[in-house]
This record gives structure tokens, sequence and C-alpha cells, in this order.
């Protein structure tokens, strides 16, 4: 199996998901337990997928520049900063230790 196989058996699994979507009944997902569910999920998998970008760059656990960027990040979502502010002040964050030589 090549490369582009590969690639293109994962896109039509993806539509084929998406479309999946919009094929189950609207009924299934209307209760405001199922929906706190959903938003639940969508919290935790978008938590998974920060986590593992920033401490998973080698088989090993790093913690090098995007930690402290994260923290940062984080500290100031929990003020209500504005999201340009945050992602801004993450990357200078990132800079300047990276600039220091404190991570590569």
């Amino acid at each position: 199996m090549t490369t582009w196989t590969a690639v293109l058996a994962a896109s039509f699994a993806c539509l084929a998901l998406k479309v999946l979507g919009y094929a189950i009944p609207a009924r299934w997902f209307g209760s405001a337990r199922a929906e706190r569910s959903i938003d639940l999920l969508t919290v935790a998998l978008l938590a998974a997928l920060v986590a593992v970008q920033t401490l998973g760059a080698s088989p090993q656990i790093v913690a090098d520049a995007r930690v402290p960027a994260i923290v940062a990040a984080a500290g100031l979502l929990m003020l209500r900063a504005p999201f340009l502010i945050v992602v801004i002040a993450a990357a200078l964050v990132a800079a300047v230790l990276r600039a220091l030589g404190w991570a590569t």
C-alpha cells in the first residue's frame, strides 16, 4: 500500500464520519445531559491535543519553552484576556526562552 493510498483511505474515512454526523437524528442529542457530555468531550479532546503537542515532541516527555508558554497562556485565559493577546504573549514567552537558550 502506497502512502497516497493511505491518505486517500483516511480522507474517505473522515468524509464518511462527517456524513454520518448529519445522518444521526437530532433528538439523540437534544437532551441537556447529552449536550453537556458533548461539550465536555470537546474540551477533553482539545486538552489532550494541547498536552500531546506541548509535551510529546519526541518519544520522551519534553519540557522545553512550550511548557512555560502554555502556562502563561492558561494564566491569561483565566484572567479573561483577549485571545489575540493570549497567543501573542505565549509566543513571546517561548521566543524569549528560546533566545536565552533555555530550550531548543
